[in-house]
């Protein structure tokens, strides 16, 4: 969400900076929307003023016995409180079409980020490790995954297309994989556990802007809720509609939670395999910040995310993405890439992104600098740490044997008890 009096005070440099994001000049339509409103609402105050100023001047002029002018004052408050309900709605309506108007456009984009229109424009940063060399054509994850226990039929049978049945060893693999990383993120980088609702209501999916504008890639339910595409949703509005002192930052949190999105405008995108899921595990990164603080706070996320995949032995690279390949609530996004040897590409595992102020202002989520009596909007950042379906897709290309197998890598084998490759069915 935007300040309105950002767009105010320069409607040139807001609609530049929506240019960055490929849309129109909205400046202009904005403030014609925000001077009718404001017109209204003083007209509103005054009537309302004068309904109590006549109310209150009726008891005067009865008890002056001024029967004429208690009368007239009558017939004006009589008046005023027919037109006054009307004036008010209107007044409802037009802030309500302000506040939308506002809510439907995307973040502002850091100066730092690079322009661009899409994926192509993205800016290599920077990789890790190598990748892997193999003595045999190495299969994409679709084509092992039938022999391992990775079932898309019977996904498909019970739910529809693109849902998967996990059986046995691969399971718990994705089970592991889900845990570990968990584990790492509490126990080595501090943040909080949380075991949050898989449903919101609507004002949720709001604050932190998957509505209204991403509504079809959602789940809704027949009361109105929505299943989470991302527990970014659950866990970020933990912070909504509160005031924090500034000692409480910064505060991070984190939890494995399923995710549901309905993949809206993906016809004909990863169809084979287990990338793009309806329904898929993630563990999810958020941090609240102090503005000053935030952009370290995203180097920090980003390093973690690394760190894990590291830690698994993932040859990867970290992207910076351009203005127009962005999500719509983040300031600036850091993509990393997997290599997949099967697939001859990499495929995003992990986005890690600074929002600003942007969601917490949506969810009046403020603080209180130290010393002073205004609050203020703190910064809120999330990442992938990490994909836990697409971190199982990454293992079994790149650790794939020849005779179909997969090994498991090391640091997952405290939670495999005893399992250290995953082996074909015979």
């Amino acid at each position: 969400m935007h300040d309105i009096r950002t767009i105010r005070d320069n409607p040139a440099a807001f609609d530049a900076a929506m240019a960055r994001r490929g849309l129109a000049p909205v400046a202009d339509e904005i403030l014609a929307l925000d001077a009718e409103r404001r017109a209204l609402t003083t007209k509103v105050q005054e009537a309302q003023s004068r309904r109590n100023e006549a109310s209150k001047a009726i008891g005067k002029a009865m008890g002056q016995g001024d029967t004429e002018t208690a009368e007239a004052l009558k017939a004006e408050v009589g008046e005023l409180k027919k037109t006054l309900p009307d004036m008010e709605e209107q007044d409802r309506a037009l802030a309500i079409r302000l506040t939308d108007m506002i809510a439907a456009l995307p973040n502002l984009v850091a100066p730092e980020v690079p322009d661009g229109a899409g994926e192509d424009d993205n800016v290599y940063l920077r990789e890790w490790g190598e990748k892997p060399a193999f003595d045999f054509e190495p299969k994409e994850h679709a084509d092992l995954a039938p022999d391992l226990g990775m079932d898309f039929e019977t996904g498909a049978r019970i739910a529809g297309a693109r849902f998967t049945f996990l059986r046995g060893d691969i399971a718990r693999l994705h089970r592991a994989l889900g845990q570990y990383m968990l584990d790492t993120n509490t126990s080595e980088h501090g943040f909080t556990e949380c075991n949050p609702p898989l449903l919101v209501r609507e004002d949720a999916g709001i604050g932190t802007g998957q509505l209204p504008k991403f509504s079809e890639d959602l789940f809704q339910t027949t009361d109105g809720r929505y299943l989470i595409s991302t527990s970014e949703m659950s866990l970020g509005n933990s912070f909504r509609e509160q005031i924090f002192e500034e000692s409480d930052f910064p505060m991070r949190i984190t939890a494995l939670t399923p995710c549901f999105r309905s993949e809206a405008g993906s016809a004909g995108r990863d169809t084979r395999g287990f990338i793009r899921q309806h329904q898929f595990e993630k563990v999810e990164l958020i941090a609240a910040a102090l503005p000053e603080h935030s952009e370290a706070e995203h180097d920090r996320i980003t390093a973690i995310a690394e760190g894990l995949l590291q830690s698994l032995g993932l040859h990867y690279r970290v992207m910076q993405l351009c203005a127009g390949d962005m999500g719509a609530t983040m300031l600036k996004t850091y993509d990393l890439e997997v290599w997949l040897p099967g697939q001859g590409a990499y495929r995003e595992i992990s986005s890690c992104s600074n929002g600003g102020e942007y969601q917490p202002r949506r969810m009046n989520a403020r603080y209180r600098p130290d010393g002073a009596k205004k609050t203020e909007y703190f910064h809120l950042l999330n990442g992938s740490g990490l994909a836990v379906g697409r971190t199982l897709v990454a293992i079994m290309e790149n650790y794939q044997q020849a005779d179909g197998s997969v090994i498991i890598p090391e640091v997952l084998h405290p939670y495999m008890g005893g399992v250290t490759k995953l082996d074909p069915a015979t």
